[in-house]
């Protein structure tokens, strides 16, 4: 059986990038779940090379510190003075002087690059036995690219880049994608004989592809399948550009694995999420990080949902929700904001204007609108009336109110953590609940109301208030001396129909007899 050949990975990631004018490297600016780089390294990543190495140098530590997040076992070699893409490469190798087999180079800002495209060009590497073998592809507008030069015979001659280029070379529309396959030791060779003898100064990786033909090594072309795979990144329209081209790419892959896209040109679906089969996202939505929809799932119109679960059935409409957990057949919004650790079980209701923080609401449960539930548990079933405040903030601390199962809260209360409402228990509207409320209660803290009549006209004359009264007032006045009016009229009628009734009693004395 044969061994494998070794494999390194050298992502080149050191450059400024000027033209995105960003205090952040460009390779760290983000698109879809992933940055730049991040993105590159996930397209490596199916090789398992034995080795990861990315030159750094603008924004070194910044780099450093998110390749720590992203891919731990990346190695990073420190590149402190630009000098070609050439001089890059050749510090990695130095710093890896036992490395043998296969060296694959990538630019850090190929965020479209599939895995599949990167394996399929080092199988073809490996397989024809090339010395190096590059990335090409069939472009309509090659501006600004390297051109693939090849023979009569259509091997690779030369790799030029534009600014060295001839006006012939110029119009050659197969460009360099900047992706390459190399065999170390070659590699490790040429590297030592680059010149800087070129428009910008710099040792161009590019020129190992003519020392090799000139010494007379195999060289290949392997092109992409699809041009846009090997489309970089210089400035943020470009970034912009490459953003559309992903969320059509992600969107179209999910829709064909059963997912229904309403409106696909204003949904984000972050690379790193996932959906289930007859999931149905509405227009206008944002599904970004770790986002799992469940199958059957409604999510949108205009919902972002970051880093959170939907489950089987739920309904998210016009909401906002940041780590938080939707159980399935849940309800939420309109408007409504879950924020981290808010945890919803099975067919409970966040409704209208609510939010939620660190809280879970039972099976069933309701919270339907105008409310805040901070640091709580909500038992199964139990109604959260309007305008209902957890209060879990002391000033330094933050404490935790449970609501029991079946439990009714009314409008305008307030809970004041911490505190505990028994199961089947009821809150009177407009209470402020300082102690524990026993299962079965009621519990009340409303004090009496009293009316103090005339304190507007004495304490606000001249308002609005003070005249809408006086006018109200005096209808009053009108509606009684009306009503007192009629009492009067009818008690006179009553007295002429008493004395009409005594002679008719007269009448029927008479008719008896």
């Amino acid at each position: 059986m044969t061994q494998p050949r070794p494999r390194t990975v050298v992502v080149l990631a050191a450059g400024e990038g000027k033209r995105m004018k960003s205090a952040l490297p460009k390779v760290l600016h983000p698109l879809l779940g992933r940055t730049l780089v991040g993105h590159v390294l996930a397209a490596a990543a199916p090789l398992a090379a034995d080795r990861t190495l990315v030159v750094v140098g603008h924004g070194a530590d910044q780099v450093v510190a998110h390749l720590a997040e992203v891919s731990p076992d990346a190695d990073a070699v420190r590149q402190t003075e630009q000098r070609g893409t050439g001089h890059a490469v050749r510090i990695a190798l130095d710093a890896t002087p036992e490395l043998t087999g296969t060296v694959v180079v990538l630019n850090g800002d190929v965020p479209l690059l599939r895995a599949e495209t990167v394996g399929a060009l080092v199988e073809s590497h490996e397989t024809s036995g090339a010395a190096a073998t590059v990335l090409a592809a069939e472009v309509d507008e090659p501006t600004g690219l390297g051109r693939i030069v090849r023979d009569p015979d259509g091997r690779l001659e030369q790799i030029v880049e534009e600014r060295d280029a001839s006006p012939a070379q110029r119009s050659i529309r197969e460009i360099n994608a900047g992706i390459y396959a190399f065999d170390a030791a070659l590699l490790r060779d040429a590297l030592g004989k680059l010149s800087t003898n070129n428009d910008q100064g710099e040792e161009y990786l590019t020129d190992v592809f003519g020392q090799l033909v000139a010494a007379g090594e195999p060289v290949a072309v392997h092109v992409a399948r699809e041009a846009a795979e090997t489309l970089g990144c210089n400035d943020r329209v470009e970034l912009a550009a490459l953003r559309r081209r992903l969320r059509d790419r992600v969107n179209e892959s999910w829709m064909r694995t059963g997912v229904t896209l309403l409106d696909p040109a204003t949904t984000w679906i972050d690379v790193t999420v996932t959906l289930d089969r007859d999931a149905v996202v509405d227009q206008n939505t944002q599904l970004r990080g770790s986002t799992v929809i469940g199958a059957e799932a409604t999510v949108g119109p205009d919902v972002t949902l970051i880093d959170t679960t939907v489950g089987a059935g739920a309904v998210v409409l016009r909401s906002h929700a940041v780590g938080a957990e939707i159980g399935p057949q849940a309800s939420v919004g309109p408007y409504a904001y879950l924020r981290p650790a808010a945890r919803l079980a099975e067919k409970s209701k966040v409704g209208t204007f609510v939010e939620v923080k660190n809280s879970e609401v039972g099976p069933g449960a309701k919270v339907p609108h105008l409310s805040y539930v901070g640091d709580a548990t909500i038992g199964a079933r139990a109604n959260i009336g309007a305008a209902t405040i957890f209060v879990n903030y002391d000033g330094v601390a933050k404490h935790h109110t449970t609501v029991g199962e079946a439990a009714f809260v009314g409008c305008d209360t307030n809970l004041i953590a911490p505190v505990e409402v028994g199961a089947g228990a009821y809150i009177a509207a407009g209470s402020a609940i300082t102690q524990d409320v026993p299962p079965g209660a009621l519990g009340v803290t409303r004090a009496q109301q009293r009316n103090i009549e005339g304190w507007v006209a004495r304490r606000r004359a001249g308002t609005r208030s003070a005249e809408a009264a006086e006018a109200a007032l005096a209808r009053q006045e009108a509606e009684l001396a009306r009503q007192e009016a009629v009492s009067a009229s009818q008690g006179e009628a009553l007295h002429g129909r008493g004395d009409t009734a005594g002679y008719g009693s007269g009448s029927g004395d008479t008719a008896t007899e």
